[in-house]
């Protein structure tokens, strides 16, 4: 692969100097060889294809998309896509595509990983990500179990969870993706559900032109260890009630006829849900994806009941503009070339403060 250089370039310009897919790219070209060994039924095979399917989009060679992955079930992910990637370590996923991502930035560079993974041993390694708004896609599916090591509880496991780590039910207040990452300053934040191949898709779309790093959380139904956990947003006639499915622009009403919808309580500035009427149709909300502030995302985030998953917003919940950090390292260092040339690595390990060991 001819080398390329991409200091003092944005990520666009970066890309575009990127080789493209020479042909027209299929489904077929972004699947792997490898034999897909995930339980029968699970939720990650409808992800995979969802992926796989959405890759040629991209238009770019396979040999310029990255896949990392950390520990569990999902980080098998790497192995089935026919790109370059990286099984990498327990919860550090995050940190291994961010040196990646800034050292190459004509590089496409997407993170697959779980809420044990991303959320337990890996929690600072992604908020840290999100808040350098590194040019990365953080796929984080989210089964509310550790399924990899045998149906423990995970950190977004609900109160009162019985598992084979909690027999008499889990303590432990869950996190929150969605608010987790907003409240960590992330510039693309979404949420989707393994099932909805079109609407996984869109999201998809929409995360991979964001510059920056986007976080989806993709609700995954581990059918072996936590079956029917998002049963509430998949049946047809309770997730009518159920899902809020967002559009930027649009007012935030879901139901049957759209006759519920999102307003914002004048005496708590909270928001909470309403049954629309002429009288207060219009206090609806209308989703602000690109508000600066992310306090009403953040209060959107905080609409779904942790234990039912009533009142479930799914869909981009916040995707601003802010400086991304590879750029901004890219430009630091052509400045100190401008200013002091290029460096000398021996000369710097040789000098300054040495010593010397005498036997």
């Amino acid at each position: 692969m001819a080398e390329t250089s991409t200091q003092g370039t944005g990520i666009i310009e970066a890309l575009s100097l990127v080789p493209k897919a020479e042909g027209r790219q299929s489904m077929k070209d972004f699947k792997s060889d490898q034999e897909v060994r995930w339980c029968p039924g699970c939720g990650d095979y409808a992800i995979l294809a969802a992926v796989q399917g959405f890759m040629p989009e991209l238009g770019l060679a396979k040999e310029n998309i990255v896949f990392v992955s950390g520990i569990g079930c999902s980080s098998r992910f790497p192995y089935y896509m026919n790109t370059y990637g990286m099984h990498s370590i327990h919860g550090r996923a995050p940190a291994i595509a961010t040196g990646l991502a800034s050292s190459r930035r004509d590089l496409s560079v997407w993170v697959v990983t779980g809420d044990g993974d991303a959320l337990s041993i890996g929690g600072n390694h992604l908020i840290h990500a999100l808040r350098r708004n590194v040019n990365l896609k953080i796929l984080l599916f989210n089964n509310r179990i550790y399924g990899l090591t045998k149906g423990q509880y995970s950190p977004t496991s609900e109160v009162g969870k019985i598992t084979k780590s909690t027999p008499m039910g889990s303590l432990d207040a869950p996190f929150n993706p969605v608010s987790l990452a907003i409240g960590a300053e992330a510039s693309f934040v979404a949420r989707t559900v393994d099932s909805d191949r079109k609407h996984l898709t869109e999201v998809l779309r929409q995360a991979s032109a964001h510059q920056g790093t986007a976080l989806i959380e993709i609700y995954q139904n581990c059918n072996i260890f936590n079956d029917g956990a998002f049963d509430a947003l998949k049946d047809k006639q309770r997730a009518e009630e159920a899902v809020i499915r967002l559009e930027h622009g649009k007012p935030i009403r879901f139901g049957a006829d759209l006759a519920k919808g999102v307003v914002r309580d004048p005496a708590t500035g909270d928001l909470k849900v309403v049954a629309v009427t002429p009288d207060n149709e219009d206090q609806v909300l209308v989703h602000d994806a690109h508000a600066e502030s992310p306090t009403t995302a953040f209060a959107l985030s905080r609409l779904a009941d942790p234990d039912t998953l009533h009142h479930t917003p799914i869909g981009v919940l916040r995707s601003v503009d802010r400086p991304v950090y590879d750029t901004q390292m890219a430009d630091q260092l052509d400045h100190a070339i401008e200013q002091h040339g290029k460096g000398d690595l021996a000369a710097l390990l040789a000098g300054g403060d040495t010593w010397t060991v005498v036997g």
